[in-house]
């Protein structure tokens, strides 16, 4: 398996912490989205993937299947190696692990993520200080939602659906390191927080963590 990556994506370093805890060996093809323009805007690079997005994850003979989308990616995973499992037994625990995972990668990343940010600077001319409010902003509300839904409906535990970690931890984590990383105020959250702490004393999770990629120098 190749996965075309970027070191800093929250959405490749979901699906590369959903490889480690599948035990699932991979190739790491870097992706960097800000050099030369951006690499996933080269033509070679969108004939793989026309949405110029990471990740991509390229298996089979002669990587002949190719994924996007990281919920997408992670589930195919979970059904072709479905040892240990990303998804609860139970159709409603499910959809309450879906539902904070698809909160993070529906409602909160595509507001924050790079080409967003890209055109409020170049197009809408939004100086540093109104871009790291928008980020603040969008991040904390959506966090603060995850907080309320996490300790509302009794599932968690450990980690978001009991003791074991799930598909929505491998979305949680690397938004709560992006959120982080700009400064969000997370004082509120420490469901969020704690989770956040539990998952990253795992291997499957530190290894995964964007300093650890080999495009991170």
């Amino acid at each position: 398996m190749k996965l075309y990556s970027y070191f800093r994506s929250s959405a490749a370093y979901r699906v590369r912490i959903a490889l480690n805890l599948k035990g699932l060996a991979y190739e790491t093809v870097p992706v960097h989205l800000l050099k030369d323009g951006g690499h996933q805007l080269a033509a070679a690079y969108q004939a793989l993937n026309p949405a110029a997005l990471v990740p991509v994850l390229t298996t089979g003979q002669d990587d002949s299947l190719v994924l996007t989308q990281s919920i997408a990616i992670i589930e195919y995973l979970d059904e072709t190696y479905p040892a240990p499992p990303l998804l609860p037994d139970a159709a409603g625990d499910r959809a309450f692990v879906r539902s904070i995972a698809l909160s993070i990668a529906c409602d909160i990343h595509p507001l924050n993520n790079l080409r967003v940010m890209r055109y409020l600077k170049q197009t809408l001319k939004a100086g540093e200080d109104e871009r790291d409010a928008w980020y603040r902003h969008w991040c904390e509300l959506g966090l603060t939602s995850i907080e309320a839904m996490l300790t509302k409906h009794g599932r968690a535990g450990k980690y978001c659906f009991g003791d074991t970690p799930t598909l929505a931890d491998c979305c949680l984590v690397p938004q709560v390191v992006n959120a982080l990383r700009v400064n969000c105020d997370l004082s509120r959250l420490p469901t969020v927080l704690a989770i956040s702490d539990a998952c990253q004393a795992l291997d499957a999770f530190r290894q995964a963590a964007p300093d650890q990629q080999p495009d991170a120098a």
